[in-house]
């Protein structure tokens, strides 16, 4: 069997275990496929209108249909290769045993896993990244080599993003934070009709929230008849930490390194979110311009090939992803400290 032939390469990067992404799987769990190189997505404008009364008697009133636009967006590529130099299989693998069991032929297979692995997480990462901006700002930038920058503005309303400032942030003695989220439920039902039960916010914003007296008195911490672990940094991604007042309360940690090889965090401190499956999001993903893989709408497409002077095998994977909040407006962004 070719281990780098296109059918294994694609099998194994389906068959991976990659780690959870909690904000691209709990709110963008639905993928969409293009058959072109562009991703075409629809916003849906409705309004709350009444049914005009009239007279028995008389014909029905005309009412103009709700209509939508359609946007289309032409992907940067997410292109990580990796040089498998054919020395490798030779030397022991990562936790073989000492003195080498393997053939080179299996560290070989286990090799092309690994480097598989680490393509498909960088990936997912960066999806995972693009999710909490999509969230936090209503829009999405993408930027890269040779890829003249371009923000996706989803057109989420102004209303939907609040900084709070002074004696308006929740670190002052005086605020209380429940009411705020009230106020920002209610302002995300009359903007969008969605109801916004999960509370997703930073470390930092967490150690304020739960000393707040009013939390304290209505925070449940227990799930189902399990007592809730309290650490909020027990795992990179959100961490239930409990329900107050009808809202599911998430803890989120999660980083990634950027161009200058500095390690950022996925949500800024600070940083507050209320979102809910209603956002409808979507991991949309435009067509390999590849001839290797047949031009394919598939999420991730992975090949190999040798350049014979100096003899060196390549390693590439290949995506072409927008994520995309359908309902925009069904979300609420605050930087709260």
């Amino acid at each position: 069997m070719d281990l780098f032939s296109t059918n294994v390469l694609t099998g194994a990067i389906n068959s991976l275990i990659t780690p959870s992404q909690f904000l691209l799987s709990r709110y963008f769990g639905m993928i969409q496929t293009e058959d072109s190189e562009e991703i075409h997505f629809d916003v849906i404008d409705k309004t709350r209108r009444l049914a005009p009364f009239v007279s028995p008697v008389v014909a029905g009133k005309l009412v103009e249909s709700q209509g939508h636009t359609t946007k289309t967006f032409k992907p940067a590529y997410l292109k990580p290769k990796g040089v498998f130099d054919s020395s490798r299989p030779f030397k022991r693998a990562a936790g073989e045993q000492l003195g080498g069991v393997l053939s080179p032929l299996q560290r070989q297979g286990r090799l092309i896993n690994q480097d598989l692995t680490d393509h498909s997480e960088q990936i997912d990462r960066r999806l995972e990244v693009m999710a909490a901006e999509a969230l936090r700002t209503g829009a999405v930038t993408v930027t890269g080599t040779d890829y003249p920058t371009q923000n996706v503005n989803f057109g989420r309303k102004v209303t939907l993003s609040v900084t709070l400032a002074g004696a308006a942030l929740w670190s002052d003695a005086g605020v209380d934070p429940l009411d705020d989220l009230q106020d920002w439920s209610q302002i995300a039902l009359q903007e969008s009709g969605a109801m916004l039960r999960d509370l997703i916010m930073t470390v930092d914003v967490w150690k304020v929230f739960r000393k707040k007296q009013s939390v304290k008195d209505q925070l449940d911490r227990n799930r189902g008849n399990s007592t809730l672990v309290t650490d909020a940094q027990i795992a990179e991604g959100g961490v239930y930490m409990g329900q107050v007042e009808g809202f599911n309360i998430f803890v989120y940690a999660g980083w990634y390194l950027d161009d200058a090889g500095t390690e950022q965090p996925i949500l800024p401190a600070g940083t507050v979110l209320l979102a809910g499956a209603q956002i409808e999001g979507v991991q949309a993903f435009g067509a390999i311009k590849d001839e290797e893989a047949g031009f394919q709408a598939i999420p991730k497409y992975s090949k190999s090939w040798v350049e014979k002077d100096p003899s060196v095998r390549y390693l590439l994977t290949q995506s072409a992803p927008l994520v995309v909040p359908t309902r925009v407006n069904a979300s609420f962004a605050a930087t709260v400290l």
